[in-house]
């Protein structure tokens, strides 16, 4: 299985318009957006659309279209982001009943529910306690910018 990168790609966008908007531009584009992230600007459309829904960022239509943040970086968790995007959790459990004449399949979900609830709790506690002003400043200073 592999990882979802949504996150990753959505967390990327707005922390570079939060960057253009720092250096004076009024709205970010997918196609400089997409430009940065290395992929299609109309994957960058699709995530600039569940971001809008949620209020994350503004739309503008028109001439000089595009997207700014709707609120200031630091006032937009990486839950934020996660949220817009539908959250799931990190792992379920089987989707059919296990054997009842099993003793492992009787007492799995029952074992493993509060693990992949605590492992919940902490991505959420993780991902609240960042905000994207966070990213911003790390993803600046690691690229020595």
């Amino acid at each position: 299985m592999s990882a979802n990168s949504k996150l990753t790609i959505a967390t990327h966008a707005l922390a570079w318009m939060a960057l253009n908007e720092r250096m004076g531009g009024k709205f970010t584009t997918s196609e400089q957006i997409g430009k940065s992230v290395a992929t299609n600007p109309v994957v960058i459309r699709r995530l600039m659309s569940e971001m809008a829904k949620s209020g994350l960022i503004e739309t503008q239509r028109g001439p000089g279209a595009g997207w700014r943040l709707a609120r200031a970086p630091e006032d937009i968790t990486l839950w934020d982001i996660n949220e817009a995007l539908g959250a799931e959790a990190a792992f379920a459990l089987h989707r059919n009943e296990p054997s009842e004449s099993c003793p492992v399949a009787r007492g799995i979900r029952p074992a493993l529910t509060p693990v992949y609830a605590r492992v919940d709790d902490a991505i959420r506690r993780e991902l609240a306690g960042t905000h994207l002003a966070d990213v911003l400043r790390d993803t600046l200073t690691v690229s020595g910018a």
